[in-house]
């Protein structure tokens, strides 16, 4: 029997978070060595207590470690389309103790099991550039990092250029888009293709996770609808989470990307360098499309499972 894959989740959940939570415990292909939070949709709390519920929905004993509350060099701001706690719907009843570590633990696994681990950030990319300012040679230990953020050729969502994660901590995505480590992007631009309506989660009826998705489904809807204009649940998260379970299922292509962290006007611009010309430096793989039938069918049949 094949190992399992060695992966961190890096998020601050988040109602497409937790179905990428979700999506990865239970498809049975991961050893999940740790959930790391960040602040971002919400505080650091608020994301840390979220990630606890999730993952008792499931039983699962994968540990949490909480780590930045707020980005390298700016005051938080957090999401408003997950309403007030950041996963509306849910019925948070527990305070997860906070242990302030999360950069350290994902230097301590990476460094355990060299060239073995595989990041999969679905939040700010502050935790993870703290562990590299914290072990300049981390980088070269990883096997890649998954990254859902960005916007190639369409608006952003949270500002003209932005897109909510980089956005956030723009000076952090800085120091990981140059980190010499293999990166996989997963933008606005493919995840704006696939969204679930409510009528969507009716599939999962016969599933014990149908009631709880159900109520945060509805609340992130409406979030969605309100802020963003978009009639269903964008499945932003859980599409970076199916990178690590099918990459066929993706197209990419190589490109030469910096985050843009200094105009407050283009703050979080994931600028490509789209010219014919000059010397190109690709430094991440985007990806360009998804099979949707695909993920759609394995996204239903493993939260069924």
């Amino acid at each position: 029997m094949a190992s399992k894959m060695l992966i961190i989740i890096d998020t601050d959940p988040g109602h497409d978070d937790a179905l990428a939570i979700l999506l990865l415990e239970k498809s049975g292909l991961f050893d999940v060595k740790a959930i790391t939070t960040v602040a971002g949709n919400s505080t650091i709390q608020n994301t840390t207590n979220n990630a606890r519920y999730i993952l008792d929905l499931i039983k699962s004993n994968t540990p949490i470690y909480s780590g930045a509350e707020k980005p390298l060099k700016r005051d938080l701001i957090t999401a408003v389309v997950h309403g007030e706690g950041g996963l509306a719907g849910a019925e948070i009843k527990k305070q997860e103790d906070l242990t302030g570590n999360a950069s350290q633990k994902i230097i301590e696994t990476i460094r355990a099991n060299p060239n073995k681990v595989s990041l999969l950030l679905i939040g700010p990319e502050t935790n993870v550039a703290q562990a590299f300012l914290k072990d300049p040679e981390l980088p070269s230990l990883i096997k890649e990092i998954v990254i859902m953020g960005g916007a190639i050729n369409v608006p952003g969502n949270k500002n003209r250029v932005g897109e909510f994660n980089i956005f956030v901590d723009p000076d952090a995505a800085d120091i990981v888009f140059r980190a010499d480590v293999k990166k996989i992007l997963i933008p606005l631009d493919v995840c704006n293709e696939i969204f679930f309506s409510i009528e969507d989660f009716e599939k999962l009826k016969n599933s014990p996770l149908y009631e709880p998705i159900k109520k945060m489904m509805g609340f992130f809807i409406k979030g969605i609808q309100t802020f963003e204009k978009t009639s269903g649940a964008l499945m932003y998260d859980p599409l970076a989470a199916y990178y690590l379970m099918k990459p066929m299922a993706f197209k990419t292509m190589p490109m030469d990307i910096k985050i843009e962290t200094q105009s407050e006007l283009t703050r979080g611009m994931t600028v490509v360098d789209k010219r014919n010309w000059g010397d190109k430096k690709y430094n991440i793989d985007v990806a360009i499309s998804v099979d949707k039938k695909a993920f759609v069918k394995d996204f239903f049949n493993i939260l069924n499972s």
